[in-house]
């Protein structure tokens, strides 16, 4: 196993610049999840880290040592490609064999390595099987077994989910994570589902136009957003945002509807900002003037319902218990908690403030 780091890394196509000086270190034996919307860099970062893309600056180190000038084969990593793209003419046992065959690994390893890994992902049955008589979820799961074959430093994970139907992609969520418990080796995954990375890693980096945004624990970003990207990037459904000015220690939008929240420091009275309050965060009863307005639709979910209220002259999403009736056209009041009440600056969308 190995740790990885990022220094300074840069890629240019020309003058359109992708990656902007990238730091990013992944200690030995983490699990680290990229994320972000689409073309926001993150699956470029992972084919430098392969050997995939040239570097247009920066180092990246395995292990202590500097790659940048290293083949792939070279720098000992294993990839995980959304695609399978197994042999179909070769059996499950040929597939995960086959990159140490040509690696000119004795047979007796070559086959304690298949059978051990077949074992970790319960693959034993379908060894002699081909790929076109595997499920879309085993098919992954060779994939994934010729990969931890190779015993590489560090595995690589390219969206390799995102082919998958919404069951097995749960199903496989919790294999990819109890397959590196039993490993242990250094992980980067790379994925545009924000459940998906918070799920699975031990620290996400959310990306955005070639910049990290923030790197942080799944419930760091949740809770501490550093500024209203990560805010309205991580959370499901997305963080609710209005405009609004500071009134002492509250925010007022323009139609009068007033938040209060507890600010990082002091924030210059009448300075524009943006709240933020999660769907979940809005609360049926408590203290002060709350905020009313007409539901416009209900969305029943079972143990959770989504509706959307017009709350200060916005539609505005909220989470309920499944079990509280609602109807369309009803009028609801709502309130925060100073806590749970986001303010960011409006120019910058950095936060300001203290949760």
């Amino acid at each position: 196993m190995a740790g990885l780091e990022l220094r300074n890394i840069s890629k240019s196509y020309g003058s359109v610049s992708v990656i902007e000086g990238i730091n990013l270190e992944v200690t030995d034996g983490e699990f680290v999840a990229l994320v972000g919307p689409s073309g926001c860099g993150k699956s470029t970062i992972l084919r430098m880290i392969a050997g995939l893309e040239d570097i247009t600056d920066g180092d990246i180190s395995i292990g202590g040592e500097i790659v940048n000038d290293l083949t792939p084969k070279e720098r000992n990593i294993a990839m995980v490609f959304q695609s399978y793209a197994l042999y179909p003419h070769m059996n499950v046992y040929r597939n995960m064999a086959f990159n140490l065959e040509l690696a000119g690994k004795p047979k007796a390893e070559i086959d304690q390595r298949v059978r051990a890994a077949a074992t970790m992902l319960e693959l034993e049955p379908l060894l002699d099987r081909k790929p076109s008589q595997l499920s879309g979820g085993q098919r992954q799961r060779v994939a994934m077994g010729r990969a931890v074959v190779r015993d590489p430093s560090v595995f690589l994970f390219d969206e390799p989910l995102s082919n998958l139907d919404a069951k097995l992609r749960v199903q496989m969520r919790s294999e990819i994570k109890q397959l590196h418990k039993k490993v242990g080796v250094t992980s980067v995954y790379v994925t545009h589902d924000q459940v998906e990375a918070m799920t699975l890693a031990d620290r996400v980096v959310v990306l955005n136009k070639g910049i990290i945004q923030q790197a942080g624990s799944p419930m760091e970003l949740y809770r501490q957003p550093a500024n209203t990207f990560v805010a309205g990037f991580i959370g499901s459904p997305a963080m609710n945002f209005f405009e609004a000015t500071i009134a002492g220690n509250s925010a007022r939008t323009a139609s009068g509807a007033t938040f209060e929240f507890r600010p990082a420091a002091q924030v210059q009275e009448g300075r524009p900002v943006i709240v933020g309050v999660r769907p979940e965060h809005f609360q049926r009863s408590g203290e002060g003037p709350g905020l009313t307005g007409a539901v416009s639709i209900v969305e029943p979910t079972g143990g959770q319902t989504f509706i959307t209220v017009d709350l200060a002259g916005q539609p505005t999403i909220v989470t309920v218990s499944g079990d509280d009736l609602v109807e369309v056209e009803s009028s609801l009041t709502l309130y925060t908690s100073p806590q749970q009440v986001y303010v960011f600056d409006a120019e910058t969308g950095v936060r300001l403030s203290d949760n």
